[in-house]
């Protein structure tokens, strides 16, 4: 079997914990101050390929511009000679999305809440010029108290001089305004706003206000705000999202709008912090002036043989908050967020089996070592759907077989990771009571 052990200047790089088309994020402790931190790790040769240099560039930028209590926080930046590493507060409570999937629709005064720091959060960014373009439960983060963080600004735009309108259409269909449908240019903050809306409405009810399977039919309802509201909204709320959800972007309201309902305004505690903290790019420069330059020495000792050895810190960043105890007890169900499973069968048996159920459901194969990327077409036909596979030992003959989304929606990932499961049943380490063994579990 192989370790890895890994150095980026002061942190410790520990194991993939989320991976995208152009970038992988790990976990990382902090050597100096123990503390653990999430490393995003992206390939130059990548960035220079597809003409990103601009777009990290800004994306890194503006993380650090809007530093806020409810949005992730950005510590610096790093590079090697081949990688840029974007050193991230680590947020372990997973996506708010996860608790929509497992739980449904959410009680008020907890909607409530959430959206309170969503709003704040958006209206610092707006504030500072910045418009995020893709807010959706996935790029909404939980800490271990329960707190809200904004994540994920790669779609983000900062307005140019003299343009008051944004014209790319970008973002997840589902949660577009319909002036970014429309393709004649729109206000940022408007745009951000109507996002917000469909949020809020997915936390109340559970599931989306304008989702079809056929995208001309999912357009003409956003266009036309075609939505309705079930028994259960409160008289207050269903005013003030209908208020959000209006097709008219000069008549929507405004966060300051928003600020001042009764319904956003109940148990209202706005989050303090230094809205005008001086923020360094010095790092982002030395990076980007020359993106070749070799600025952090990155040593990587492997022993090739086998899956990844996970380490007893790699072990201990599974666990929710970072609770050792949540580890070794297995009363408790099956883990709910984390998507992993246990199986005492050989690392080859467990890669061979997943490929062959992968081929069954006609999804694209891509193995290297003991990885395996899955890749199909979204349910909604709306974009790429991508999953990868990654075999670690845990123990001898034991190994742990970690799942994660790389592309598309939340939900149908969700549903994709419950009929894999089924479909690899023989190979599942299970109790005597026929459960799935629990690798990490909810406090």
């Amino acid at each position: 079997m192989k370790s890895v052990s890994r150095k980026v200047g002061k942190y410790e790089v520990g194991r993939t914990i989320g991976e995208g088309t152009f970038a992988k994020v790990k976990v990382a402790r902090n050597t100096e101050t123990d503390e653990s931190v999430a490393v995003k790790v992206l390939a130059k040769s990548t960035i220079l390929k597809h003409k990103m240099v601009d777009q990290i560039k800004r994306e890194i930028s503006i993380m650090k511009i809007v530093r806020h209590p409810n949005i992730v926080r950005l510590h610096e930046v790093l590079a090697s000679q081949a990688k840029i590493y974007i050193i991230l507060e680590f947020v372990t409570g997973g996506e708010l999305f996860d608790k929509i999937v497992h739980q449904g629709k959410l009680p008020e005064n907890e909607c409530r809440r959430y959206f309170q720091q969503l709003i704040d959060a958006v209206a610092h960014c707006h504030n500072k010029g910045v418009y995020h373009r893709d807010l959706k439960p996935e790029n909404l983060l939980l800490d271990a108290y329960g707190n809200l963080k904004v994540s994920d600004f790669g779609l983000s735009a900062l307005p140019q001089k003299g343009v008051d309108l944004l014209h790319t259409t970008c973002g997840t269909p589902n949660y577009l305004a319909p002036e970014v449908l429309g393709n004649q240019g729109y206000d940022g903050a408007a745009a951000d706003v109507w996002s917000c809306g469909v949020i809020l409405y997915v936390l109340m009810a559970g599931y989306l206000p304008f989702n079809e399977s056929d995208l001309p039919t999912l357009y003409r309802k956003i266009n036309a705000a075609e939505f309705s509201c079930p028994h259960w909204f409160s008289p207050g709320f269903e005013l003030l999202i209908h208020k959000i959800l209006d097709s008219n972007p000069k008549t929507r309201i405004q966060i300051e709008g928003i600020k001042k309902d009764p319904w956003f305004l109940k148990n209202y505690v706005p989050v303090g912090h230094n809205a005008d903290e001086k923020v360094d790019l010095d790092d982002v420069r030395a990076v980007f002036d020359d993106i070749e330059d070799n600025f952090v020495s990155e040593q990587s000792e492997n022993n090739e043989g086998g899956p990844l050895v996970m380490n007893a810190f790699e072990m201990i960043t599974l666990s929710q908050g970072l609770n050792l105890s949540a580890l070794f007890d297995r009363g408790q169900d099956y883990v709910k967020r984390q998507t992993r499973f246990v199986s005492r069968e050989p690392a080859k048996v467990i890669i061979s089996t997943v490929e062959a159920v992968a081929k069954s459901m006609s999804l694209k194969v891509h193995t290297r070592n003991y990885k395996i990327r899955l890749e199909g077409i979204a349910a909604n036909r709306a974009g790429q759907f991508a999953v990868v596979l990654e075999v670690f030992e845990v123990a001898p003959s034991l190994f742990m077989v970690d799942v994660r989304k790389a592309a598309g929606d939340t939900l149908e990932y969700h549903k994709f990771y419950k009929n894999l499961c089924g479909k690899l049943d023989n190979i599942i380490w299970k109790s005597s009571e026929g459960k799935a063994i629990p690798v990490c579990l909810e406090q």
